[in-house]
């Protein structure tokens, strides 16, 4: 964390990063959701992605609460994050379990379309260890629990 701290990088990598960690939010996660909800042909999707991204976020909190893992900022104080902090825990990362819970119901429906929604995802959590609010394991964890509660909602709705 230190030494990505110290690294230069250019200003649009740091504004592309905080416009795609964003896409891991609760505003574009459940808008999105309920996007799929609302038009024809895609309501299954919505519903799984919709009911993953809820059971995902209870378990993320969950964790959140259990392990009590210090932000990396708070952790390393001279390192300075650059994005807000929804809260003071950093493991799991919820941005990137979220993302990862909906792209995984898209990629199972149709991998065509799906395939852009995970790299996405992937990039979710990328920005987050990048902008420094969580640690690489943060989002390991983050993801791999959304696509999980992903893959055992759209198997318990089938």
């Amino acid at each position: 964390m230190a030494a990505l701290a110290q690294r230069e990088a250019p200003a649009w990598m740091d504004r592309g990063l905080r416009l795609v960690t964003h896409a891991g939010g609760a505003t574009a996660t459940v808008g999105f959701c309920l996007a799929l909800l609302l038009l024809p042909g895609t309501r299954r999707i919505g519903a799984v992605a919709g009911v993953a991204n809820l059971v995902s976020h209870l378990l993320v909190q969950v964790l959140k609460r259990a392990v009590v893992r210090r932000r990396p900022t708070a952790a390393l104080p001279h390192i300075a994050a650059l994005t807000a902090q929804p809260d003071r825990f950093s493991f799991p990362s919820g941005h990137s379990c979220s993302a990862m819970a909906i792209a995984i119901p898209i990629l199972l429906e149709d991998p065509a379309a799906g395939l852009p929604f995970v790299v996405l995802a992937l990039a979710v959590g990328i920005s987050r260890v990048y902008l420094r609010v969580h640690y690489l394991t943060d989002v390991v964890v983050g993801q791999i629990l959304g696509a999980t509660t992903a893959l055992l909602v759209a198997q318990s709705l089938r």
